[in-house]
């Protein structure tokens, strides 16, 4: 796993924290309405990511030379891939009340980034702070600190699974290049 300056007190802080009823209720009555228009929101989300961090577009050999949001926005690929992650929330976010559930479909989903497709895990906390952006702005009038509060503890929930995954399946950090993201890049600690 990655290293980056300050993280591993964040992943101990947010691996302790699990949602209350409250949360749970509060992430699943946003996600409700938003998942109301999931392929467009999916898109949305990822445009946005492959925008703002193009160095992820190397693990998508269909659209890895889109530069154009336009471009992107109308990709077939782009386009399943986004109901393939707003699927994939969907589950988890449905399924807040069982904790087994959760841990397995983000075992699923870890360990295959991991495994077949080779994806650095910092990108899921990347992608996870852009789905909040979007949330943020689409409801930039009902959303609360306590609903921020819910899904940024989500977002550290989802990081823990995942990364825990990685780490089942032995997972070695790739050789850094020049379009891995600086937060990959291994630091000069242990």
């Amino acid at each position: 796993m990655e290293k980056v300056p300050g993280e591993m007190e964040i992943e101990r802080r947010e691996r302790s924290e699990e949602l209350s009823e409250a949360e749970r209720k509060a992430v699943q009555a946003t996600w409700a309405r938003l998942y109301a228009n999931c392929e467009d929101v999916g898109v949305a989300i990822l445009v946005r990511f492959f925008v703002n961090f193009p160095s992820a577009k190397q693990y998508f050999s269909q659209f890895k030379h889109m530069e154009e949001p336009l471009e992107m926005e109308r990709s077939p690929q782009l386009r399943k891939h986004a109901c393939r992650v707003m699927g994939a929330l969907n589950t988890v976010v449905e399924n807040l009340h069982d904790p087994e559930k959760v841990s397995s479909v983000l075992a699923l989903v870890g360990k295959a980034h991991a495994l077949k497709h080779k994806v650095e895990p910092v990108y899921f906390k990347i992608l996870s702070g852009v789905i909040l952006e979007v949330i943020a702005e689409e409801f930039a009038n009902d959303f609360p600190p306590e609903t921020q509060r819910a899904w940024a503890k989500l977002r550290g929930l989802i990081y823990s699974h995942v990364t825990a995954a990685y780490k089942e399946v032995g997972w070695v950090q790739q050789v850094p290049n020049a379009t891995t993201p600086l937060a990959t890049q291994p630091s000069s600690g242990p």
